[in-house]
């Protein structure tokens, strides 16, 4: 992962700070950069996704293939998820951008490991022979600190501008079945991603806590906290990262702050979501290039 290389006066300048709650940028321990959100910026997929949070820049790209469901969930379809961090820099060429995508794809299989998270079901064209695959794949164009909740935001806007093709199931004299895809680019299925979790990431910084760690504020930072928090507040998932160790009160601490906080989030993005759709075709695009 990006980092950077901070001397024991800066560190120390960061931690003072964050401990009387003002950090460098003027945010409080609760509160998250300027992010910026926008959806269907790339034509070939099904659903994309760019956001910009403080300096970190992520764009998601959905496709909708046909595939073969699972033999342990034959009425369900199923996400793949794939992450490039190469673009990034060049610390993250070869290896080590492979082990920082490895790692962020195994975190987003586990945050979606959560049944009502997303209905699978509705994937599902013909049990057990024929379901809806969707391929994610995320792009690390820029890291700026705090990449898992900003892959997490974007993952969930792609999402719900996701559009899937409706199909029907045709069934000869002979019992032969017939996949037939609607020609109306119009006529299909949205996603339901009001349950997707969004993940919060708490830095340990002495004896507090933060929200959207920069690069500088990670690098005084020995461990964190991983929660994925759905739109009503409950914790699918959590993982803690770093060397260093929490003790059980400071878990506990970060467990609430990171509910009140991903209910925040939730709010704010939905809301900018219900906007953009709400333009239609009329909303100026800026677009991946932009």
């Amino acid at each position: 992962m990006a980092s950077v290389v901070l001397s024991e006066a800066e560190k120390l300048y960061i931690v003072h700070g964050v401990q009387e709650d003002l950090r460098v940028d003027g945010r409080g321990c609760e509160d998250y950069r300027c992010a910026e959100v926008e959806t269907d910026v790339v034509s070939n997929t099904s659903g994309s996704a760019r956001v910009k949070l403080g300096e970190t820049d992520i764009l998601v790209g959905i496709k909708a293939e046909m595939g073969t469901p699972k033999l342990e969930k034959p009425d369900e379809g199923y996400l793949e998820f794939f992450v490039d961090c190469s673009s990034n820099s060049p610390e993250l060429e070869g290896r080590g951008g492979e082990e920082l995508g490895t790692d962020i794809a195994n975190t987003l299989y586990r945050v979606f490991s959560c049944e009502s998270c997303v209905d699978l079901k509705s994937l599902c064209i013909n049990p057990k022979e024929h379901c809806w695959v969707l391929y994610v794949d995320i792009l690390l164009l820029e890291c700026g600190g705090n990449i898992f909740d900003a892959i997490s935001i974007a993952v969930k806007a792609a999402l719900f501008n996701t559009r899937i093709p409706k199909v029907r199931v045709l069934e000869d004299e002979e019992g032969t079945k017939e996949i037939e895809l609607s020609d109306d680019p119009y006529d299909c299925i949205r996603l339901n991603a009001d349950e997707v979790p969004c993940i919060v990431t708490l830095s340990k910084i002495g004896y507090r806590h933060v929200v959207d760690a920069t690069l500088q504020e990670e690098a005084c930072s020995l461990a964190s906290l991983l929660i994925s928090v759905t739109s009503k507040g409950a914790i699918t998932s959590m993982k803690k990262v770093g060397k260093g160790s929490l003790d059980p009160e400071s878990i506990f601490e970060m467990m609430e702050t990171g509910q009140r906080v991903g209910k925040s989030l939730h709010t704010a993005l939905q809301k900018l979501l219900d906007e953009e759709e709400s333009l239609g075709t009329s909303r100026p695009k800026v677009g991946f290039l932009g």
